[in-house]
């Protein structure tokens, strides 16, 4: 006698397993969006003493060099080298655009126009892939764009229309979503260490690449060297490593709230060294963004309790003799 299993019916809710892996990942994207926070203040003190394209082509080749210190020959995979160059173009494009972008309009309005990839997110993964966010990620990712128009106090006058700086800072947005969204299409379950070592050379390179034009300017002091080497081994190396891998586990738009709190944790670092004091307008804004991404992660996981109560369970099959 032989018995077969009757088989199992798809309704589309995660298991316990998948729904506790994915909040893992959130966890993991929160705490390294908590992580990158810091390096706003970092950073900032750095290029005191050097221009960006150096900072950046330095701090990636560290970055890189520990990485592939690691992966070796995993690197050279002919897959891992093509995606990863995709991958570490859109990366790179999102640094040098927002950089570049900074010299005509203002930080303000520069990091509303960026955080705007929260909305671009959902928007391209449906054109694109044909990805349909939840109710409740659509609502969490207006809350969150409100919440980032309050943050940074932009104006974006509509009759005086948009500047230079403003549309290269909207082609940051752009890329940084196409990054996020590729890299939950190509995000392995293993040989991450590989993937993300090759997009850090991609941006090192091309940053490189950009000195000639934009002008090479360079104190080495150890505040410089320590800064890049500080971004690019952690806030580089180690948090794109972590942010691949809780891609392969969650999804681009919860990717994108939750890395929408990036200028929530850096306003409160920046508070907490004495740099700036928030006012009510600050604080509003920044609660909106953390309640949008409570809004997308609480309306998920109530609405798969819903779904998993009324679900229609079918009897067990007979086993088969």
């Amino acid at each position: 006698m032989s018995s077969t299993p009757a088989p199992t019916q798809t309704t589309g809710i995660p298991s316990h397993t998948e729904a506790r892996v994915r909040l893992q990942a959130d966890g993991a994207l929160a705490l390294i969006t908590a992580f990158w926070g810091i390096t706003f203040v970092v950073v900032k003190g750095a290029l005191s003493h050097g221009d960006p394209f150096s900072f950046l082509a330095l701090r990636f080749s560290i970055g890189a060099l520990a990485l592939t210190a690691v992966a070796r020959r995993e690197l050279l995979v002919p897959q891992t080298l093509r995606r990863g160059l995709l991958m570490g173009v859109f990366l790179f494009l999102g640094f040098a655009l927002q950089t570049v972008g900074l010299v005509s309009t203002t930080p303000s309005r520069s990091a509303f126009i960026t955080g705007l990839y929260v909305v671009l997110v959902p928007v391209l993964g449906l054109a694109l892939f044909r990805r349909v966010p939840r109710l409740s990620s659509w609502v969490g990712v207006v809350l969150a764009a409100v919440g980032m128009r309050y943050l940074t106090g932009a104006e974006l006058d509509a009759g005086q229309g948009l500047s230079r700086g403003d549309w290269l800072t909207l082609g940051c947005a752009l890329a940084y979503a196409f990054h996020i969204l590729l890299t939950e299409r190509y995000a392995p379950k293993s040989g991450v260490v590989a993937l993300v070592g090759v997009q850090l050379w991609v941006v090192s390179l091309l940053s490189l690449l950009c000195l000639p034009f934009a002008g090479a300017r360079v104190e080495w002091t150890p505040s410089f060297v320590g800064a890049a080497a500080f971004c690019g081994l952690f806030a580089s190396a180690l948090a794109i490593c972590i942010q691949t891998w809780a891609q392969a586990r969650t999804t681009a738009v919860r990717v994108a709230l939750i890395c929408s709190m990036e200028p929530v944790f850096a306003g409160v670092y920046s508070v907490a060294l004495g740099y700036e004091t928030l006012g009510p307008r600050e604080w509003v804004g920044g609660g909106l963004i953390v309640l949008g991404v409570l809004v997308a992660e609480l309306g998920g996981h109530l609405w798969d309790k819903v779904r998993a109560r009324t679900a229609p369970r079918l009897p067990d099959a007979p086993a088969s003799e």
